[in-house]
């Protein structure tokens, strides 16, 4: 791979206005066309981010996919319904969407199939709590979210996902992670990768934990950082444009 990726995650967050401005804004900025650039964003903005990307460099991404591709699941939204807005990512298995809505290791892993299934790219979400860290089970936690992803995607299917390290205790606390804990992870990955994949080294690891401007660069200059699974920066153009630079210059 040559351009590292940068995912904006605008979570629950967002207005048809507040999107406009800063969609025009990042859109049109040529960083974004130096990296692989997405947003993931609420359901109800697909279609307006559909329209306003179209002939852009900038990719669409979703949140969350059910497992199910249809039927009697009120609330729920398929693979098949994000591709039809162009979705080309989606997220799955966020810790918010592990530790606030009870996501099992299992589900995500059939969410992950889902989205591949629908020729969407899942971006699988894995990382510990601060007390997992503290009683050192990191690559256990992480080792046991793969291998439930694993157990349903084939070697082949796991080559194309993409992966992201979040650790739980530093998403939107403005705490990251050192880089020396970030490289042992990603290479602990890698490893886990190399085991199980047809195509390892083309799965980009991604780092997702509060990653700003000002650390954005030593994190993307570290060994196996393929880019970023970016926050609350993503939703400041400014901020969002100056990890992209960032990205661009570690590509």
């Amino acid at each position: 791979m040559t351009k590292k990726l940068v995912a904006g995650n605008w979570k629950l967050n967002g207005s048809l206005a507040a999107n406009a401005e800063l969609v025009a804004d990042i859109a049109s900025a040529p960083e974004v066309a130096l990296v692989d650039c997405a947003v993931c964003v609420p359901y109800p903005y697909l279609a307006q981010l559909q329209a306003m990307l179209d002939g852009t460099a900038v990719a669409l991404g979703a949140q969350n996919v059910s497992e199910f591709a249809r039927g009697a699941y009120t609330g729920e939204v398929s693979a098949s319904m994000l591709a039809e807005f162009a979705c080309c990512y989606v997220i799955v298995g966020h810790s918010e969407r592990r530790a606030l809505f009870a996501e099992q290791d299992e589900q995500v892993g059939r969410k992950a199939a889902a989205a591949l299934a629908a020729g969407l790219t899942p971006v699988v979400c894995v990382g510990e709590t601060l007390e997992e860290r503290d009683a050192g089970l990191v690559m256990q936690v992480i080792g046991r979210q793969l291998d439930a992803v694993g157990s349903v995607l084939d070697a082949n299917a796991l080559s194309r996902i993409v992966v992201a390290y979040e650790p739980v205790w530093a998403i939107g606390s403005g705490r990251s992670a050192s880089v020396a804990q970030v490289v042992e992870v990603h290479e602990g990955i890698r490893a886990w990768l190399v085991r199980h994949c047809e195509a390892p080294a083309g799965v980009r690891i991604l780092y997702g934990g509060s990653v700003k401007p000002d650390n954005a660069a030593e994190l993307f200059a570290a060994a196996e950082v393929d880019g970023g699974l970016i926050g609350g920066a993503s939703l400041v153009a400014r901020d969002f444009l100056a990890i992209c630079r960032a990205a661009a210059i570690q590509s």
